[in-house]
């Protein structure tokens, strides 16, 4: 069985709105988003190319083998249309404003596109040679004390998680990759989130995005919701440098902290989001931050995953996603694929109350119920 909706039923809006200035917001939208998939979709073929000259002075890579159907470019790029259209409904039924995706300046987009491809070759020398243990062999200062499997070139990325450099190109290359579609998947989390908040007061609502990044999830959030406060936090102090920086908000404090130990007190928080972080962890690390979520977690509070679809959830992508270890150095995702989240966090008292595809996405709610 593939994965669908459950329960969560966002509202459907008044239904007033002046049929001209709706189609006005419709057209923005339309084109904002498009001319972002033409973009990262230009550079993911300039890449392509590239990488097919640089493999004629590298060492042969093992020929990929997926397990089960990949979808073709037009299934991929109709559920990127369908992904779209929930996000723009979700703004129409003003459960959050009309989104500001990629607020780069002209000269930061094309600073930020010279280093994307200044980076491919490095990449591409990393992949055909299996170096992905770069950041572990040159750690220094407080890299040492990060745990060890957080030490690696994920993704076959330059620095890993550990510069801030990195940091600035990661938004980037994860879009080449998803082709402009990152935040609108992201986004899928504030749809309960807005629901929640329709309940409460946002003065008075704790709010944690674990994994924070560069402030992928936690930025829009506080943007929706003008009178939250929210907290990021990661384990890499340059990414935490940079989302400071693109934040340029008083609502949010941010700490550096693993995961699997949150210097949270018991039942302190209301709200907390993941987005992405759970394929990245070892099978027994997943277990341990499941815990600490749910003890952080004031019963009745909300666990918001964003992360990639798992094997079964929409089975015409099953190959697609057994690909995706063999192509980069993501060494726990063939375990995350397999794994029943809804029963580890069932264990830990947090119950599923609803669930999404979202095009390589899968969104979840998940309640602590004692």
């Amino acid at each position: 069985m593939g994965l669908v909706d459950e329960k969560l039923q966002p509202s459907k809006g008044n239904g007033r709105r002046p049929p001209i200035r709706g189609l006005a917001r419709r057209a923005r939208y339309a084109l904002h988003q498009g001319s972002r998939v033409a973009l990262y979709t230009l550079h993911s073929e300039a890449m392509r190319r590239m990488n097919r000259r640089l493999q004629e002075d590298l060492p042969e890579t093992p020929k990929v083998q997926p397990d089960g159907p990949v979808p073709g470019q037009r299934r991929m790029l109709a559920d990127i249309f369908k992904l779209f259209a929930d996000d723009m409904k979700a703004v129409e039924d003003g459960l959050y404003p009309m989104p500001s995706d990629g607020s780069l300046t002209a000269r930061e987009l094309l600073d930020t596109s010279r280093a994307f491809f200044r980076d491919v070759p490095e990449v591409a020398r990393r992949r055909a040679t299996g170096a992905h243990q770069e950041v572990n062999e040159d750690t220094g200062g407080f890299a040492e004390a990060l745990p060890r499997y957080y030490r690696q070139n994920f993704h076959f990325q330059t620095d890993g998680w550990l510069s801030q450099e990195s940091a600035r190109l990661y938004d980037f290359q994860v879009d080449v990759l998803f082709s402009g579609a990152t935040a609108a998947m992201r986004r899928r989390a504030l749809v309960p989130f807005a629901e929640i908040l329709k309940r409460k007061d946002q003065r008075k609502i704790t709010y944690l995005d674990l994994a924070c990044g560069t402030g992928g999830l936690l930025h829009p959030a506080l943007k929706a919701f003008p009178r939250l406060r929210g907290i990021g936090l990661d384990l890499s102090e340059p990414y935490l440098g940079v989302a400071k920086e693109r934040g340029k908000t008083r609502r949010a404090g941010y700490v550096t902290a693993m995961a699997e130990a949150l210097p949270f007190a018991d039942s302190s928080i209301d709200v907390l989001s993941c987005v992405f972080l759970f394929h990245e962890l070892p099978p027994k690390v997943r277990r341990q931050v499941i815990k600490e979520i749910s003890r952080v977690l004031k019963p009745g509070g909300s666990f918001l995953f964003v992360d990639s679809l798992q094997t079964g959830d929409v089975p015409d992508y099953d190959g697609l996603l057994s690909i995706f270890p063999q192509l980069f150095h993501e060494p726990y995702f063939s375990s995350y694929l397999k794994e029943d989240l809804s029963a580890l966090c069932s264990a830990q008292g947090l119950e599923q109350r609803w669930i999404t595809p979202a095009f390589v996405s899968r969104a979840a709610e998940f309640v602590k119920t004692g």
